[in-house]
């Protein structure tokens, strides 16, 4: 397993269990939230039809912020708008489209100050809020969903432009900080038919979406990184065992399978080729030796002729004893003994 140690392996290690550990800890959890939260929604657009409006004053205390279990509720509330206390929310898409949510002062009865969202509006061909009917002065009851303020992540503050107060998101406090009156939190939706009323908002879709599935998804790549690593480790281990294996394993079958051959024949062929060594005939080497001298002679060189060849005497002085020249006559013929 040193080899785990090596830069390559530690890099590839580190990243497959980070990878492993967001999937877990970061990826597949954001998932399973916005799972909940639309599944948290649709329960509240749900409960939103099934529930009559009631008058805002009794599902929000005045001067506080809805609770989140009441977002969607639709509430009833009278009074006045503000019509000069007015701001529109801009960059917002409403079906696909570019649109500017109109968001305008509305003063209850019991004099309590809230934000109302009156719908939207469609931008000029210069990209600038185009006319729209201004609010009623006159008393009037209203019926919308209570919502939440938006927050701007980027913290921009209001302007004026075109005549118009502009706004990053839909949020009352900003509101009142454009207008320098002091705002409940949170703002009301108008449904359709509303006096005062606009391009009416759509109600977000209420499909479950992808997230459960993507949630499990991501549970699933966690778990296929850290079983990727664990196969090409195991991979690693066998490429560098398996062939030091093998041919351990075929010198050990080489030492135990040939050793009574080279014991038994073996033994017989050495002790032959030992023989033979010993007792072999030295025609062969004597004769090539006088075929030289001989042809040195017939040049004329003596010093190349080398000595005198041998005498038939001295080679038949050599030959081995009995018992051996007749193994070796069996074997390479009578007729050189």
């Amino acid at each position: 397993m040193r080899f785990l140690f090596k830069p390559g392996w530690i890099a590839f290690v580190l990243v497959v269990i980070a990878f492993a550990v967001a999937c877990y800890t970061l990826l597949a959890p954001w998932q399973f939230r916005r799972n909940a939260e639309r599944s948290l929604e649709n329960t509240q657009i749900a409960a939103s039809f099934a529930n009559p409006p009631r008058p805002l004053g009794e599902l929000v205390p005045a001067g506080t912020a809805p609770d989140p279990a009441l977002v969607w509720r639709q509430a009833s509330v009278r009074g006045r708008y503000l019509p000069a206390d007015e701001a529109v929310v801009r960059l917002r898409t409403v079906l696909g489209r570019p649109a500017f949510e109109v968001l305008t002062a509305f003063r209850t009865d019991d004099g309590q100050m809230i934000a109302v969202d009156r719908g939207y509006v469609r931008p000029g061909e210069d990209r600038q809020v185009t006319e729209y009917p201004p609010a009623p002065g006159d008393p009037v009851t209203l019926v919308g969903r209570i919502q939440l303020d938006e927050s701007d992540p980027g913290h921009r503050a209001s302007f004026t432009s075109g005549g118009h107060r502009q706004l990053y998101a839909a949020d009352s406090q900003l509101l009142a900080a454009s207008i320098g009156t002091p705002v409940s939190p949170g703002y009301l939706e108008l449904i359709d038919n509303q006096p005062g009323g606009l391009g009416v908002l759509p109600l977000p879709d209420t499909d479950s979406g992808p997230f459960l599935s993507y949630a499990w998804q991501w549970l699933t790549f966690g778990a296929m990184a850290l079983f990727g690593l664990g196969y090409f480790i195991r991979l690693e281990l066998l490429q560098r065992r398996g062939p030091a294996d093998d041919e351990s394993d075929d010198w050990d079958d080489g030492t135990a399978d040939g050793g009574a051959a080279e014991g038994g024949a073996g033994g017989g062929a050495e002790s032959g080729a030992a023989d033979l060594e010993e007792h072999a005939p030295a025609q062969p080497a004597r004769a090539v030796s006088a075929r030289a001298s001989l042809r040195a002679a017939l040049r004329g060189d003596q010093a190349a002729a080398g000595p005198a060849v041998p005498r038939p005497a001295q080679a038949k002085a050599a030959r081995p004893p009995e018992p051996a020249r007749e193994r070796l006559a069996d074997r390479y013929g009578k007729a050189r003994f």
